[in-house]
This record gives C-alpha cells, structure tokens and sequence, in this order.
C-alpha cells in the first residue's frame, strides 16, 4: 500500500481514511506541531547535516547536550549518540568481539546485536555451557523486549551463571526505551543482576521520533566506544536533532503519559482472549488470527502485517500510539471484543 503522507493515527489509502494501528511512533510525535517546531529551530541553529567526524577539532554543544539527557534519562553513568540503532549495535558487538570468550542469545534477538552465539536456553533450560566449571568471560544478547511479546525480558536467571563466569549484558532497548519504566527510561537502570557490566542499545528513531541511535554505559565503556575507528570516521547523528533531544524532555514526558493514559483505557474496555496478547504497560497487541487482518480492514482499520525475519511467521500487530483518540480506541475495541476468534 502506497501512501501519500506520514500515517499517525489517519492513514489515507486510494482516497479513502482508514484508523491506523501500526508503525513505531509509539509516542505520536512525528505529527506533533510542538516537536516539530523544535527540530525546525534546531536545524535553522544547526543545519540540515553535519557531516564531520565528532573526533575533529571543532565540538558542537549540541551532541553535549542531547547526550547528557540521554544519560540522565536513562540513568546511566554515561551515553553517546550515533546516526542509527543499527549502528549503535555493531559498534558494541565490535568491541565486546575482542573482550568475550564466548556470547549467548535470548531468542529472536535484533539483527543489530547478532553475532556467532550460543542459545541462551535449550528445550527451555538454562543452557549447560553456562553453568560449567570453565572460567570465561561471556556476553548475553537481549532485546528488551522480546518479538511477539508485550513483557520486558526476564532476566532472573542470570542470577544462576555461577560467578566465575564474568557476565556482560548487552540489551536492545529500541521498542522499550521511550515506553517501559519511569517517564519511558527503559529498563536498564532496573537491571540488577550480579554481572560485570550492562550495556543498553537503541534506535532513537521509534519513541524519540528522531533519526539515530544511542549507546549507554559506564563511562569507561563509552569512551572505548569514541575511540573506535568506525565511530571516529562516521559522520555523527544530525546534531539538530540531538539537541531537540534535550529540548523535548518535558515533551517525552507528557506524551509517554498519554500513551499510557490510552494503554489504560484498552485494559478496561477490551475483553481478555488467548488469541489476544495485550498488557497494558506496552503498546503493542498480537493477533493470532489472521482472519482479524480483513475484517479489522473491512471496518477501515490498518494493522502492522509483515513478515520481521526472513522465513518467519507474520507479524499481526496493533500499534498504539500516544495520538489514538479514545473514540480510536472504541472502534478497535469494539471489534476485538465482537469478532469470532475461534
């Protein structure tokens, strides 16, 4: 489906309005006048692009900034900001190479932070290479929240690697930075596990609504990463909109409650299925039903209906944004609750 125009929560479709539940724009900003007039300042103060290494010797304050922000917002000892999420997987991955004996993988990880690794669990046990007497250095790979579900990833059984296994955890924060914890912080500063180091991930360009990635960390890991070869000849992300980063704080803040102001709404009105996976701190709901695609289409609803990963089942999924509007919510509602799902 060819469209003309960003799709927030009205998408138009061979001249005909259909309610759209999809995208990534979990805090509707992409269409918000407020933050568009502060990319639109920022890139008159900052340009379009600024295709310089950040190791050169002119330093703009706004990378400064956006990233002091990012740190305190996600309550890190320290952050940097990348063009991509992409990016900021790769260059992690590319430094944990030279320090890791060894990586294990929770299933359906992102293509950002894949490796050569090991399943974290096999027939859905812990997997025995972890538990052994051989002391190594390992990395675990995470999304912070898993494909096709609506819960942060658990975590506790880290607790169970016995401690001459030196831990790293390395997370995917890029669709639950911006929803899940406190104001949207994600879930890294929650994480307290007995390992060595953690290292959180995203894509910015999901809940934040702008264009790049970050990385955070202890400080020292940081600095590894501005002192990596692939960082010091990448250009940087687009300082304008690091600095709308700093300057939409209070923004985040109000949009991630009417996010779950609307998440609230759905608990109290839509009637729990099994072929229904929702809870109400996340702002995705998974359909097992394809048949739900067409009707939800027939009554002019668009859902996220793709295949994620080469020869994967598809994924049906409701997007629900902070812009839906309660009579939004209704329609959809309504037709979950009045549809046939066996």
């Amino acid at each position: 489906m060819n469209v003309n125009q960003f799709p927030d929560r009205i998408i138009e479709i061979d001249h005909e309005e259909y309610l759209y539940f999809g995208g990534t724009a979990y805090l509707g900003l992409p269409t918000n006048k407020e933050f568009q007039e502060l990319v639109i300042k920022n890139i008159r103060k900052w340009g379009t692009t600024y295709g310089s290494s950040r190791s050169a010797n002119i330093n703009l304050t706004a990378y400064e900034s956006g990233e002091t922000f990012l740190a305190t917002h996600i309550k890190s000892e320290s952050a940097v900001t990348v063009s991509s999420g992409m990016l900021a997987g790769k260059l992690v991955i590319d430094i944990l190479n030279k320090s890791t004996d060894r990586f294990f993988h929770f299933s359906d990880i992102h293509t950002a932070i894949k490796t050569n690794s090991l399943p974290l669990f096999i027939n859905e046990k812990i997997n025995p290479r972890l538990l052994d007497s051989q002391p190594e250095r390992i990395t675990i790979l995470t999304d912070g929240v898993p494909s096709f579900q609506t819960r942060a990833v658990d975590l506790s059984m880290l607790a169970a690697i016995p401690n001459h296994k030196e831990i790293t955890l390395l997370i995917d924060e890029s669709h639950s930075f911006g929803i899940l914890g406190r104001d949207g912080c994600g879930i890294y500063s929650q994480i307290d596990l007995p390992i060595k180091k953690k290292i959180m991930i995203s894509s910015l360009g999901k809940a934040f609504g702008l264009n790049g990635g970050v990385i955070a960390s202890d400080a020292s890991f940081i600095n590894q990463i501005k002192e990596q070869d692939t960082f010091v000849s990448a250009a940087g992300m687009n300082p304008a909109f690091v600095q709308t980063l700093a300057d939409a704080s209070v923004l985040y803040k109000n949009q991630h409650q009417k996010l779950i102001e609307n998440l609230n709404y759905i608990d109290q009105k839509l009637i729990k299925n099994d072929t229904i996976k929702f809870d109400k701190t996340y702002p995705l709901i998974y359909l097992e039903n394809d048949n739900l695609i067409e009707i939800l289409k027939e009554n002019k609803i668009i859902i996220a209906n793709f295949k994620y990963q080469k020869n994967a089942n598809n994924l049906n999924r409701i997007v629900i944004t902070a812009n839906h509007l309660h009579e939004d919510l209704d329609k959809l509602v309504n037709i979950l609750n009045n549809s046939n799902f066996k």
